[in-house]
């Protein structure tokens, strides 16, 4: 059931979209042309960006390649592993139940709520006088 051929999963959160694309090799993974250690500074970003590859026990199998655009780097940390997920669901369907139960298949909807004009913030409020 494994595919020799290079496959593609797109991974959205918050504001950042990443495209990835995965294919048997050595266990590189580059992000924005550049090694996913050095992208990622932060050791928790680094985590979450590999979890769904380490999950499966491929990441010395499969090389990564990713671009990520938008958000700050939090969000593309998980738009990276969501587009992992959605691209070893592609390289191999039995991949897909063990992350599955992970929670990584599904993308997380929520996002910052825009600020209401005539008020300071998304919930803030002016303080409200009765006389």
């Amino acid at each position: 059931m494994e595919n020799n051929e290079r496959s593609y999963g797109t991974g959205r959160r918050k504001c950042a979209v990443a495209r990835v694309w995965v294919k048997p090799g050595t266990g590189k993974v580059l992000v924005n042309h550049k090694d996913y250690k050095d992208y990622f500074v932060r050791e928790t970003s680094r985590m979450i960006s590999m979890q769904a590859i380490e999950l499966v026990e491929m990441a010395d199998k499969l090389d990564v390649y990713a671009t990520v655009k938008g958000g700050g780097l939090s969000g593309q940390a998980e738009a990276v592993r969501h587009a992992i997920t959605r691209a070893l669901c592609r390289f191999n369907i039995e991949y897909r139940t063990p992350l599955k139960r992970a929670g990584y298949v599904t993308r997380d909807p929520r996002v910052v709520e825009r600020k209401k004009y005539g008020q300071k913030g998304a919930r803030a409020r002016f303080q409200f006088s009765k006389r």
